[in-house]
């Protein structure tokens, strides 16, 4: 089950899933991408379910859940991934607008979650992927909405593993932390700047997402995984030195998250999707393609600290050896 499955980091794990043979279930708003999404799906060799859905409306997203265990029999992934979000100064960001990104980017996972472990539970085995961000613990100007939302992500998704590790259950739960990515989010949310808005260099490409969200739903035994070397950066840093982030996101997080041109769209897909029945369909990818990286050297470490460290330890190993070999060389 893949939420947001239409266009985005959605759309590339789908593909991603289906490369390995998956039967995926495709859940999102807007029909013309998820039918797109599904030929996917199919072309990479895997079997596609569309299951039009907003994953706000709690008894829908239910019964899509029912509607996928009656199709294909099981569920053993959940990636909860779908979102909007508003690029505003808070002020200007009405008190429906607000709650509706939360109810999407927050509740939507909560409910998700909920229809998920219906179905695991009682079998005692699924692993749930929660697609987070670096946005889930340091907060930017002009996302308030999305950033509240990520990091109450955060805060219930640690709750969870807590009572599932008490419960000594088999289902797993872990999240995933993005960094920047090239995906069309940046031409379908709400847009009240005077220019285009952007992702914070340095951008990866949805695959780089795509990839470590099926690794982690394959070792779900770790409770997080970061992507990307800023979002390591940025974790970091923010554990550090958090003031200090907040008066340097002050002086450049406008200008950072800006790019020269008029918004395509104002109203966004807050309310309705973009790719309806007069839409298009988006893709996976944004228009950030020449700049974005389709690989990071992070997420490699990530999946490979074993390797990592051994090699760490032997490199550590030998420089000492190496520097006691001199010490014992040199004259009294």
């Amino acid at each position: 089950m893949v939420t947001g499955a239409s266009g985005g980091v959605g759309r590339a794990t789908a593909r991603a899933f289906a490369a390995r043979g998956d039967r995926v279930a495709l859940l999102a708003r807007g029909r013309e991408g998820l039918d797109a999404a599904a030929d996917d799906v199919r072309r990479a060799g895997g079997q596609a379910l569309v299951v039009p859905v907003d994953t706000a409306d709690a008894r829908a997203v239910e019964d899509a859940a029912q509607r996928v265990v009656d199709a294909f029999g099981r569920i053993d992934v959940w990636v909860n991934n779908a979102f909007t979000g508003i690029f505003a100064p808070f002020a200007e960001i009405t008190p429906d607008e607000f709650r509706r990104v939360t109810e999407v980017t927050y509740l939507g996972y909560v409910f998700g979650t909920r229809a998920a472990l219906r179905h695991m539970l009682p079998r005692d085995h699924g692993t749930i992927v929660q697609v987070g961000s670096a946005l889930a613990y340091r907060g930017v100007p002009l996302q308030s909405a999305y950033c509240g939302a990520k990091h109450a992500i955060q805060g219930f998704n640690e709750s969870l593993r807590c009572e599932l590790l008490h419960d000594r259950s088999r289902v797993r739960t872990t999240m995933v932390q993005m960094p920047a990515l090239n995906t069309p989010q940046f031409d379908w949310v709400v847009d009240r700047m005077s220019r285009r808005s952007r992702p914070v260099a340095p951008v990866y490409q949805p695959e780089v997402a795509a990839r470590a969200i099926v690794h982690a739903a394959g070792h779900a035994r770790r409770r997080e995984y970061w992507v990307g070397g800023s979002t390591a950066a940025t974790l970091l840093a923010n554990a550090v030195v958090p003031g200090l982030l907040d008066r340097y996101l002050g002086r450049t997080g406008y200008d950072s998250q800006q790019d020269e041109g008029e918004p395509p769209t104002r109203d966004g897909n807050l309310w309705s999707p973009l790719d309806g029945p007069h839409g298009h369909d988006f893709g996976a990818h944004g228009r950030f393609g020449e700049e974005s990286a389709d690989r990071s050297v992070q997420q490699w470490a990530s999946r490979n600290r074993s390797r990592v460290g051994l090699g760490l330890l032997a490199g550590g190993a030998v420089a000492a050896v190496t520097a006691g070999l001199r010490r014992s060389g040199r004259p009294r």
